[in-house]
This record gives structure tokens, sequence and C-alpha cells, in this order.
């Protein structure tokens, strides 16, 4: 069978990226808890390169969210579930026969492993038979997968697996057990006694009687006495153990590597498919995103946090959802109001969008419109290294310039309070510089601050404000709007509700 990717067109030449590593703003916008949460339940898959290495290519990305969109068929999920688990226990099979010391034991595990993987792959070619498919991976692979089961090699495969099978359940002998000798010779009809001292005692059974039967552990290999038995039984019927042998030698790399790639790669999908499905019964909505290289008009229509929405679900709590846009010549978001609004939880929104997105994930949301970026980087608080000679500030700029040395115009840039360590008007004027260098670079961002200026520097900038119950400012609603930054507006909110207000303590010192 030629090589065939379910991630990636044939068109990049790119199937198995090899990075291993989690990209440095995974903590920050928490979506380590997201995919380390999915690579937990798939670890015999190696998933960690898929999630980590964007494609950077639309085409790719289209390409996978059309085969979410098949996806979203449960009847076709379970089918690639049930064949994933024929194919898991195929690889236990073929693993455990590495660890076997007898022949004929390692040549019935093989055996067994065949079997199951002949079961597996026509019955997934029958259950895709039947399914209706759209996108161009899953078509291209039914396509593939119809050639290779009607193909000899596999024809051959499964037919000889078949009469291995039945000539090996055919196989009869006794075994004579006297002291310490052990006697193999063939069987001759002796009578079953057992059955018959059930059926004299069947009549005397009283209801359920307590099951005095000791459950013995099965071990897959076999001791030295049991390897000479089978020696003897192999001696008893020749031709069935050299057909076994014969059937080693031509079968050996029976695993074809399209069905053995086409097995890891769907498990890319199922992965996330089955970490979002407790959100989406939740009632909140995934789309596929547009996707734009050279467009930086963004927006998102009831977006939210993934890793956020993932822990409040589980524990039955609502999640808040947010939108956001930026069209024309705006390019960053300057968030600002209240703490514990919900800003930084916005910011990581952001970022996560446009990740997912450039994976080809659905993204949480009902409606969104994302930039293909190059590159992400974030600046979050982290604290202070006391094994090194700078003072906190100090760290900052390092951080900020490597970031804007590597970054270009198709770079997503999440910035979370920076330059809280310094001087109101210090960190006006830094703030100020690094935005500066953000609008030259034309690049997409969102800066959390609580300096209201940094929102008007200019058309590349808009302001979104966090906002409180008007009738109560002390609870926040966790609702991020655009409107312009005021930072008077919650201290009036909390001096009303207090009636410290200056109209208010002249009435009351009048009174």
């Amino acid at each position: 069978m030629p090589e065939y990717s379910m991630l990636f067109n044939h068109t990049n030449g790119r199937f198995d990226p090899q990075d291993m590593s989690a990209p440095v703003f995974f903590p920050d916008l928490n979506l380590d808890q997201v995919i380390d949460a999915i690579l937990a339940q798939k670890e015999e898959y190696v998933l960690h390169p898929f999630y980590y290495d964007s494609p950077r290519d639309v085409a790719t990305i289209r390409y996978r969210q059309d085969v979410f969109r098949d996806l979203e068929s449960e009847s076709l999920q379970n089918h690639i579930r049930a064949f994933a688990e024929k194919m898991a226990v195929a690889r236990r099979y073929l693993d455990l026969t590495n660890k076997l010391y007898y022949p004929y034991n390692h040549r019935g595990w093989f055996l067994e492993a065949a079997a199951v993987y002949v079961e597996a792959v026509t019955g997934l070619a029958t259950d895709l038979s039947g399914a209706a498919l759209h996108s161009r991976a899953l078509l291209g692979f039914r396509d593939t997968l119809t050639r290779y089961t009607q193909s000899p090699r596999f024809v051959a495969l499964a037919e000889d697996t078949r009469q291995r099978k039945d000539d090996m359940a055919a196989v009869r002998y006794s075994i004579i057990i006297k002291g310490d000798l052990v006697q193999v010779r063939p069987y001759e009809d002796e009578i079953d006694y057992s059955r018959v001292v059930e059926e004299t005692f069947a009549k005397f059974e009283e209801g359920g009687a307590r099951n005095y039967k000791v459950e013995l552990t099965i071990h897959s290999g076999m001791n030295h006495i049991e390897a000479h038995i089978l020696e003897f039984v192999a001696k008893l019927h020749p031709e069935v153990f050299n057909e076994l042998d014969r059937y080693y030698r031509e079968h050996a790399s029976f695993f074809d590597p399209t069905i053995r790639s086409f097995d890891r790669e769907i498990q890319f999908y199922l992965g996330y498919l089955e970490y979002i499905a407790p959100i989406k019964r939740a009632g909140l909505k995934f789309c596929y995103p547009t996707i734009s290289s050279r467009d930086k008009a963004v927006h998102a229509v009831d977006a939210f946090d993934l890793a956020l929405a993932h822990l409040r679900v589980a524990e039955g709590a609502p999640v808040v959802t947010n939108d956001f846009q930026l069209k024309d010549a705006e390019r960053i978001i300057v968030v600002s109001g209240p703490n514990q609004g919900g800003k930084t939880t916005f910011a990581r929104m952001f970022g996560q969008l446009h990740f997912l997105a450039g994976i080809g994930c659905p993204v949480p949301g009902r409606e969104a419109r994302l930039h293909l970026y190059d590159n992400l980087f974030t600046h979050f608080e982290e604290e202070e290294d006391i094994h090194n000679l700078h003072g906190k500030l100090q760290d900052d700029l390092i951080r900020i310039r490597h970031i804007l040395e590597q970054a270009s115009g198709d770079s997503v840039i999440i910035m979370n309070e920076i330059f809280t360590s310094t001087s109101l008007e210090d960190a006006l004027f830094l703030s100020r510089k690094v935005l500066n260098e953000m609008i030259q670079l034309d690049a997409l961002g969102v800066c959390v601050s609580f300096i209201d200026e940094l929102s008007t520097l200019g058309p590349q900038t808009i302001s979104m404000v966090s906002t409180v119950v008007p009738d109560n400012p002390a609870l926040r609603t966790f609702k991020i709007v655009r409107q312009p930054a005021d930072g008077l507006s919650y201290a009036i909110h909390i001096a009303e509700k207090h009636r410290l207000t200056y109209a208010a303590i002249k009435e009351r010192i009048a009174g």
C-alpha cells in the first residue's frame, strides 16, 4: 500500500513531525492542561508531535477540519474505536511474542495477533464502505483500504490465518500424568468423565450454591513442562505444526504500514473529540474557523477558555463566553478593568483559539475567523529567579526583547500585565515602546494592562474592558466588552454602593 496520511496533505510531504517538546507558550495559555489530558488517554500512540507541531498550511488545516466534520457521526466514531481496540489487542499480542522463549508458544500468539488484525481490517473496510464520508482524507483511505483488502497479499493472509486457526482447533491429544511421569499420546475418543460427573450430580443441585472455584491467573507464557508437552503434541501432528512454521515465515511482517499509520493518526481526532464531548453536552458550541494567511481581520462569537471550561463543566458550574473583533487596521486588543474580572482568561482564550485553529481542530465558540500565525508568543508574569542577579523589571525586558526579535507580522503576541514591578510613569513609557514595536511589526495581539492610555495609541489598538454587575460592583460578570477604557467606572461604582462619592459624603455631612 502507498504511504497515506490522515493528518497531512500528500503535497506538503510531511507525515510525522519529530518535535516532542511542548511549545513554550503552553503553560501560559493552559494548553498544557488540555493536551496532557488528551495524551494521558492515548499514551501508546505517541501523539505528542501532532499536537505540538502546527502545519502552518491552510490546505492542511482544511484537510483536518473535514475529517473532524466526518467524525461528528457517532456511528463512524464507534466503528473506528472498535477497529482501534482490535488493533491494540493485535499489537499487544505481537509485543508478547518478542518476550516468549518457546518457539510454538511464540507461533501460537503470532497467529492470534494476525487473526485479530485480519478481523480489525476487514471489519473497518465493511464499516467504511457504508459510511457517508466527505473528507478527502477518509475517502482516500477508504479507497486505499478497499484495494488492500482485495489484494492477493491480504487475501492470502486472511485465508491462511483462517486455515491455520481451524487446523490448530482440530488438534486433539491426551495427557497421562503418573507421579513425575508425563506421557502425551494421540486422542482416542476417550470418555470425558468431567461431563459425566456433572450430569450425574446435576439433579442434586439446589438453588445458587456458593462457588468454591478459585480463579487462577492465566499466564501467556509457558513453563518448561508445558513447552515439552507442546513439543510432543507437535510430533503427533507434524503437518499442522510444520504449516504453522511456514505461516510465520511467510507472514512475519503482516502489519501494513498504512494501516498502522491510520490507526495512530486517527487518534489525534478521537482524542480531541473525546476531550470536548462533555463540554458540548453542557451546551457550549464549537466551530470550524475560517483561516486566512493574509487577512488579519479576526473575530470570534461566544468563545471561551477551553481548559477552564473543562474544569467548570466537570464541577457543574456555568461557563462565560466572550466575543471579539479586529477589523481594518486594528491589530491589538488592550484589555483593562477590575482585577479578577476575566482579563487573563480572555487573553488565554485568544491564544488558545489561534493555536487550536492552527492544528486544524474545532475551536471553542459559535463562530470564528482567525489568522494563520507563523509563531505564537506569550509573556505572563513569572516568579522572580533568586539565582540570577537581574531584577524583575530587567527579566521582563529581556523576555520581551527576545519575543520582539523573533516575531514577525504574521505572529500572535499575548502580553499579560507587563511592567507591574515599576512605577506607573515607567510602566506607561515602556509599555508604549513595546506596543509601538508590535504595531510596527503589524502583529496581532492582546495586551492585558492596568494602563488605560495604551488602548488609544492609534487605529491599530482597541479597548476592551472587563465588567461588573452594575448594582453590585463587587461582583464580576467575567464579560469582556468593547468600550473605551475609563479607569474610574469601577471606583465610582464602589463609591456609589458605599455612599462615598463626593456628593454623598457632602450630603451626609450636611445632614
